[in-house]
């Protein structure tokens, strides 16, 4: 099996974003499988046509892509991205979509095809704090999702793709309001060295309640 890593680079007036520190700190082998890492712009239009240039090199077996969430406190690996652009801020190009369509032809979302619990399963069992999202943002985040799912769906159906957002590393939270939650970049390489075996292992998602009541 041959997967794809995606990482962003800073953004929002950051100096790092932990989202690429860890990428560059996973094996290149992982549960037999072969990793090939991959730095991608955090901008809306540029971040789809790296990957997909990256997809037609490689031909990968998956795609997961990792993103920023600032505030979260644990790992959380998304269930669902929408066809939505609307952006706070610009991103690295200068560009801020509001309430725009990602895709024009496509649906009005797509779910992860990899086990996502089964993934957030592997990683708590080895005592890292992980839990299934249900909202990518709008942002460059969800863009890239929805967009990896979108060309799995019209071009490359042999690809399974999902997301990760992982949080802060400690050295951004430093000028942040007190209770800024943040994780070591070498453990969110590690929760996604295990988020990765567990794609390897699962065919099959872990069925497994892991909803919200909010």
């Amino acid at each position: 099996m041959k997967i794809l890593v995606t990482g962003f680079d800073p953004f929002g007036g950051e100096k790092v974003n932990p989202a690429y520190e860890a990428v560059k700190l996973i094996p290149d082998k992982i549960a037999g499988s072969e990793i090939i890492k991959l730095e991608i712009p955090t901008v809306f239009t540029r971040s789809a046509l790296v990957v997909e240039e990256a997809i037609k090199e490689h031909n990968p077996d998956v795609v997961l892509s990792i993103g920023q969430a600032g505030g979260r406190s644990s790992i959380t690996v998304e269930r669902v991205a929408i066809n939505l652009a609307e952006a706070r801020i610009p991103d690295n190009d200068g560009e801020q979509p509001i309430d725009q369509k990602i895709k024009e032809d496509g649906e009005n979302a797509y779910f992860a095809t990899i086990p996502v619990k089964a993934m957030v399963k592997k990683i708590r069992e080895k005592g890292i704090p992980a839990h299934v999202s249900y909202t990518a943002g709008t942002y460059v985040c969800n863009s890239i999702m929805y967009n990896v799912l979108y060309m799995a769906d019209k071009k490359y159906p042999n690809i399974r793709a999902g997301f990760i957002h992982v949080p802060y590393a400690p050295e951004q939270v430093v000028d942040k309001p007190e209770g800024t939650p943040s994780m070591p970049v070498e453990t969110i390489a590690k929760a996604i060295e295990y988020a990765i075996e567990a794609i390897v292992e699962n065919e099959e998602d872990y069925k497994g309640s892991m909803g919200t009541i909010m």
